[in-house]
């Protein structure tokens, strides 16, 4: 190997900084989860983390690992939440029309929770609104939105890693070909679109 390939090696800090990223979102979503739980919040986890507990019903070597950590949340509940994540260490910051609780007195916008609220729509464009924290399950240690309400959030916003997790659920099978119809028209033609193409 040349002097310029070597170069290009991955160091053993590099691969520790990388399990120490995926630690820190995992704690940062349980510490999320217990604040609203200690404090009888109602609320759901979304996004990649909602996609992770799902796919890990099925095979949990097919979990794909994010540094978001998204909560459903009813707005009316914004300020009983602002109490329990202070108490749990968050700081709560309004920025660019997102409201997010940063984990600890100066990380970055990334190392938040970032709320979504229930019953609206995240973007003016939305197909569909979010829906309710009712629309969840529990689990040992928090509450997880619904498959088939995960699937419309995720549907709905359509991004690269939106349609990235929906191929993993389609993946495990835990989406299929009978799904489409129970969805909306425009819902529907989209998850057609990835099951058509899986690869993308």
């Amino acid at each position: 190997m040349s002097e310029s390939q070597n170069t290009h090696v991955v160091s053993p800090l590099a691969w520790e900084r990388m399990v120490t990223a995926v630690e820190k979102v995992r704690d940062r979503l349980r510490r999320a989860c217990a604040a609203l739980e200690g404090a009888g919040i109602p609320y759901a986890v979304i996004g990649g983390n909602a996609v992770a507990a799902w796919v890990s019903e099925v095979d949990e070597a097919a979990v794909r690992n994010t540094r978001d950590v998204d909560i459903l949340l009813r707005r009316s509940d914004l300020e009983r939440a602002k109490q329990a994540f202070a108490a749990a260490g968050f700081v709560y910051r309004h920025s660019s029309g997102i409201d997010m609780f940063l984990d600890g007195p100066k990380p970055k916008a990334r190392d938040a929770v970032h709320i979504i609220y229930a019953g609206e729509n995240v973007r003016k464009d939305s197909v569909c609104p979010a829906p309710d924290v009712d629309e969840s399950k529990p689990t040992p240690t928090s509450r997880v939105l619904n498959l088939d309400a995960l699937l419309r959030m995720k549907l709905t916003s359509f991004r690269d890693k939106d349609r990235t997790h929906v191929r993993d659920l389609i993946d495990v099978g835990l989406i299929d070909a009978s799904w489409p119809a129970r969805l909306p028209q425009e819902l529907a033609r989209r998850l057609q679109e990835l099951l058509d193409n899986p690869e993308g």
